[in-house]
């Protein structure tokens, strides 16, 4: 088999290809449609449609999910600052969240973060 698709031409290949590809495409289209008539043989042996079958199913996942939660209303509003840098004005820290190096520094250096309070 190798050898004759060795010394098939780039378009020969392609066209095989198509071909391959279309009779795969049949088969499984067949496949599903005999797998699906045997699922509505078998709902129908216990009285109910496939709908049925897969309405309920449906239906179950429905209620055993949570229900969605609302975004909270505080989402995406913008915190004052509280701390304000004491020489650089354009610098200030909210209070949340990590605390930025020039108040760790002033920290360190002994003072009190209660001075760069904003009044």
């Amino acid at each position: 088999m190798d050898k004759k698709l060795s010394a098939m031409s780039t378009g020969e290949l392609n066209r095989l290809r198509n071909k391959i590809d279309s009779e795969l495409k049949r088969r499984d289209s067949a496949a599903r449609r005999d797998v699906l008539k045997q699922f509505k043989k078998i709902a129908s042996e216990h009285g109910m449609s496939l709908n049925d079958v897969l309405g309920t199913a449906k239906d179950k996942a429905a209620t055993d999910a949570k229900p969605a939660r609302k975004a909270s209303p505080a989402k995406g509003r913008r915190v004052p600052m509280k701390y304000r840098h004491p020489s650089d004005p354009a610098l200030g820290w909210t209070g949340r969240g990590r605390q930025p190096r020039w108040a760790a520094e002033w920290i360190a250096s002994g003072k009190s973060i209660d001075e760069l309070l904003i009044k």
